[in-house]
């Protein structure tokens, strides 16, 4: 048994490191897609918040998802 330093696994950096722009990004379009349809329907600010809201239901529900996913996969530590 050899105790080699382990080198980070790459492809799982890359995974967690995008987990944490989930949440952002989805806020900020449904700011965008609110804002947009606010300005086009003349409905302010009710379509902005509206889509704020869903905006971060569903970037919470991403973020779950996938923490949900990496604590599935990561091997039982010995």
């Amino acid at each position: 048994m050899s105790n080699k330093p382990r080198r980070p696994d790459l492809r799982k950096l890359a995974e967690l490191s995008s987990i944490a722009l989930v949440l952002p990004s989805s806020i900020a379009v449904g700011l965008f897609f609110g804002y947009l349809l606010d300005r086009w329907l003349g409905t302010d600010p009710w379509l902005l918040l509206a889509f704020t809201v869903l905006g971060v239901v569903s970037g919470l529900l991403s973020l779950f998802r996938a923490l949900k996913k990496q604590l599935k996969d990561e091997p039982p530590e010995a």
